[in-house]
């Protein structure tokens, strides 16, 4: 069988498989499941051109990886045959453990545990799989490189840092989807002045310009696609409805839901459960958002009046409304708000706070405390971006906005 397919990337034209293990990596139903999760999750609520998959993203991903490696290359870095596939297969794998809708399920249905560390118990449950007696771990390198635990640090620093190939793609792709300009980086450009020092990937100095633009469009494209005020809204709802539905499950009530959904609304899933090899990782890996989706679909009608409401403003897109805050709500205004929610939605007051919620939004730009990303200059020195640049300045980069926000349900007044 020929294992070396192409896929046709709407982004970046043909995407090769280059190897057989590659392929296979591929045709995992781990890897395949990705096909069902969307990208940016909620974010369709805003920019219906959203619709792309993680499967696409890590496709996308690894294509990038592969142009990496390439241009490092040809510029005498040592990279072997299996630290080039090895490095290709965890970049397709870093998502492999992303739930429905982002990380949704990481604040309901799952507890004290993060999709990274599920990405991880995937990738070495993928490992015992496509095991043989010639090759017993063929995901080792692409495992230690995921670690950062293998020597060469700069293919860690390819996979995850803040200049990788993972946001490389995922600003191209998704600002390529939504219909927006914010997100478009050079790509191509970044890769080609790619370069290792001392272990330590750099960029070379004629790329500084490509390395601002990457850094502003990232700014821009967290406040507005990934953070933007409906997108939140809508994850808020969301997390609202799984949140009753995991309440009114708990105390033995029956709800539609597919046989995967049930596991994780009828049992108390925390870290100790979620291991390689586990049941509960095995329904984790049937998990996708048609199961979700499904199951709001069919709770509009539960005989719980909360669980019915919230799924039917979130399936007929009556989100919750957003406003600015300089500061929380106090006591006297918490206690006002939910009595009006109660008498307008015909609730109990012990049940009107699954119909309001404060939230923080915040992201930075760049971490002092995270693999800086520096320039090669023609002499041989080595400076990071904050200081290199003549239009960044390190406490702008640096500095986290907040954005305090009240989201409650709309009602009729």
């Amino acid at each position: 069988m020929n294992k070396r397919k192409i896929i046709n990337d709407p982004v970046f034209g043909f995407v090769t498989l280059s190897t057989d293990k590659v392929y296979d990596v591929l045709q995992h139903p781990f890897v395949q499941r990705l096909g069902r999760i969307r990208q940016l999750g909620l974010s369709y609520y805003v920019y219906p051109g959203a619709q792309h998959s993680r499967f696409s993203h890590s496709v996308g991903a690894m294509h990038l990886m592969q142009e990496g490696m390439s241009m490092l290359l040809q510029k005498g870095v040592e990279i072997t045959n299996e630290e080039n596939e090895a490095a290709q297969i965890a970049i397709l794998l870093h998502d492999v453990g992303h739930g429905p809708f982002s990380h949704v399920l990481e604040h309901t249905l799952v507890h004290g545990i993060t999709h990274e560390e599920i990405s991880l118990m995937m990738m070495e449950q993928i490992d015992r799989d496509l095991a043989t007696a010639d090759e017993p771990h063929p995901l080792g390198v692409a495992i230690d490189i995921f670690r950062n635990e293998y020597p060469k640090h700069f293919f860690h620093q390819l996979l995850s840092s803040q200049l990788d190939v993972d946001r490389m793609d995922y600003l191209c792709r998704d600002s390529f989807f939504c219909g927006v300009q914010e997100g478009r980086v050079a790509s191509e450009r970044l890769l080609k002045m790619l370069h290792v020092v001392n272990d330590h990937l750099v960029v070379e100095q004629k790329g500084i310009y490509s390395v601002e633009k990457f850094l502003v469009a990232r700014r821009l494209m967290y406040w507005q696609v990934y953070l933007h005020k409906t997108s939140v809204a809508a994850e808020q709802l969301l997390i609202k409805i799984l949140r009753r539905a995991k309440e009114l499950a708990q105390g033995g009530k029956e709800l539609f839901c597919s046989p995967a959904l049930h596991y994780f609304l009828y049992n108390h899933i925390t870290s100790d459960d979620m291991t390689a090899g586990s049941e509960a990782l095995r329904q984790y890996a049937l998990l996708d958002d048609s199961d979700v989706l499904s199951a709001i679909k069919a709770w509009m009608n539960s005989d719980d009046k909360v669980l019915a409401l919230l799924s039917e403003m979130f399936i007929n897109r009556r989100l919750f409304r957003g406003t600015l805050r300089d500061k929380p709500l106090t006591e006297s205004e918490k206690k006002t708000l939910t009595s009006r929610l109660a008498q307008s939605l015909g609730i109990r007051e012990d049940d009107a706070h699954y119909f309001y919620e404060e939230h923080i939004s915040t992201s930075n730009t760049y971490s002092e405390k995270a693999d800086s990303i520096d320039i090669l200059y023609h002499d041989g020195t080595v400076k990071d971006i904050s200081e290199a640049s003549e239009i960044l300045d390190l406490r702008l980069l640096t500095f986290k906005p907040q954005k305090l926000y009240l989201f409650v349900a709309r009602v009729e007044k």
